[in-house]
């Protein structure tokens, strides 16, 4: 059984209209925000239900709305509901209590920190992103955990979000939103390495791709990725290898090398991108050539090998267009047998 609804965020002065659900006891929304609306009626017409649900809550006549998206929610298994996403820019009316909840004017960027559904921040940021018309679907457990969620039906990355020691807090966030916080998430970095006869070994560096969201065309770890909600380290340190190398790896291959925390704020394509990672750092000592290698090309432009005291020396007089932290290349180097210390942590 499914059902039909509307949802609708009314904006003013760089703020939405946001309702705080504490009113019914068995609301599946009990205690989170959302925007306004409701379930359809008989013959009704999405805008239909919009105007009048809208009205209703509200006491608001909209003058100027837009369509946005279909929200496909599940919600364990006997709640599947295809919600009608608008935003309001115009209105007329004078407002009224909501037997709902607590109407609120919110400013849009502390909305993030009101109590909502995760995949609510995941339309919030398509929203942001004047996203054309999106279709997204949401499926939850019955502890209003995300499980999966896909976008013009495309699965989305989703990560465990971590304690500073590690350990999982028990939410699940999809990736945009992640990096739009900073929640601390964890990813596997492997560094392919073979001996030379200058510093001892080179290493592989990957070009990232040019559509990378974050460091396009800039050099970086042989291989790496984040850790997929309830996934592993080494699972995923495998997963990657395989799908950005097309290297099918064992796992008694990948040697443990350490783990560190890495942070970072940057603006990309003029927005902000915050990454909080935990890094578990395998080694990879194979024998394989470049030749062997199939390369995922939304990932992967090109790879090649370098001396690892040539490619320290790149990343400290910043001659290599680089995204390596300097601290993990350490760690490498020392593990190797290679020692070489430089200054700071940082990736330039």
């Amino acid at each position: 059984m499914y059902k039909l609804s509307t949802l609708c965020y009314i904006e003013r002065d760089n703020q939405y209209l946001m309702l705080h659900r504490t009113v019914k006891k068995n609301d599946v929304n009990k205690d989170k925000w959302i925007g306004v609306g409701g379930h359809f009626e008989a013959q009704e017409s999405p805008e239909e239900c919009l105007l009048r649900e809208v009205w209703e809550e509200t006491g608001y006549t909209l003058t100027s709305y837009r369509y946005r998206g279909i929200v496909t929610f599940i919600y364990g298994e006997d709640v599947t509901e295809y919600m009608s996403l608008y935003t309001a820019d115009g209105f007329t009316g004078d407002p009224i209590p909501c037997d709902e909840g607590e109407l609120e004017w919110v400013d849009k960027e502390a909305v993030l920190g009101l109590n909502l559904w995760e995949g609510d921040k995941i339309f919030f940021r398509l929203l942001d992103e004047e996203r054309e018309f999106f279709s997204l679907k949401l499926v939850y457990d019955k502890t209003d955990t995300l499980q999966y969620a896909a976008l013009d039906g495309k699965p989305l990355e989703l990560f465990d979000i971590l304690n500073p020691d590690g350990s999982k807090t028990g939410i699940v966030k999809e990736r945009g939103v992640a990096h739009r916080e900073g929640s601390l998430h964890g990813t596997s970095h492997i560094w392919l390495v073979r001996e030379n006869e200058k510093s001892g070994y080179d290493v592989l560096l990957q070009k990232r791709s040019a559509v990378k969201d974050s460091y396009a065309g800039y050099y970086d770890i042989s291989s790496a990725g984040h850790v997929a909600a309830g996934d592993d380290y080494l699972e995923s340190a495998l997963r990657e290898l395989k799908e950005e190398l097309g290297i099918q790896a064992a796992a008694d291959e990948l040697h443990y090398v350490g783990k560190r925390q890495a942070e970072l704020e940057e603006v990309f394509y003029g927005r902000l991108f915050k990454d909080s990672e935990l890094c578990t750092i395998y080694v990879y000592r194979e024998p394989i050539e470049i030749s062997e290698m199939q390369l995922q090309p939304e990932e992967v432009e090109e790879v090649l090998w370098m001396d690892y005291k040539e490619c320290m020396q790149g990343i400290q007089n910043r001659t290599l267009k680089h995204c390596i932290y300097v601290e993990e290349f350490e760690m490498l180097g020392e593990y190797l047998g290679i020692s070489i210390k430089s200054d700071s942590d940082s990736i330039f």
